[in-house]
């Protein structure tokens, strides 16, 4: 499975901890964020995460920035692109199970390492539920 990760200044030293732990399990990580503390514009990350699943180049993918907010709002402006900002493993699971969500976004000031990485970790290993669910991802595609 492949997964790529973006994120702003903020998310720098949060994002090398996940990434460090998915490479562990097995996941491939492809990095378009910033790995320096230099301020860089979130919205242009959100677009390259956005490219690469739209481009089918990454199975999921994930963002973070100081609170993952703005990143998320950012990503959600693109067409086919359901980034979902979780705070917690349940709104990860229910992302994934209910909205069919292919980015979770994450803050990297407003969570912790290990909640942060569990919320990754259901919401990769969480089915899409479709049934009426599907009907409402739809819509919202439309």
């Amino acid at each position: 499975m492949k997964i790529v990760i973006g994120n702003d200044h903020a998310g720098v030293e949060f994002k090398n901890k996940i990434m460090q732990a998915l490479r562990s399990k097995g996941y491939e990580i492809i990095n378009v964020g910033t790995d320096t503390l230099d301020s860089v514009d979130y919205p242009d990350i959100a677009k390259e995460v956005s490219k690469k699943i739209i481009n089918k180049e990454a199975n999921f993918g994930i963002l973070i920035c100081g609170t993952g907010i703005g990143i998320s709002i950012a990503a959600n402006k693109i067409n086919g692109i359901r980034a979902a900002l979780c705070h917690n493993e349940y709104t990860a699971k229910l992302s994934r199970l209910h909205n069919d969500a292919n980015i979770i976004a994450l803050g990297a000031r407003v969570l912790g390492e290990d909640l942060g990485l569990a919320c990754v970790e259901t919401f990769i290993n969480t089915e899409f539920e479709g049934g009426r669910h599907a009907r409402r991802v739809g819509k919202i595609e439309q």
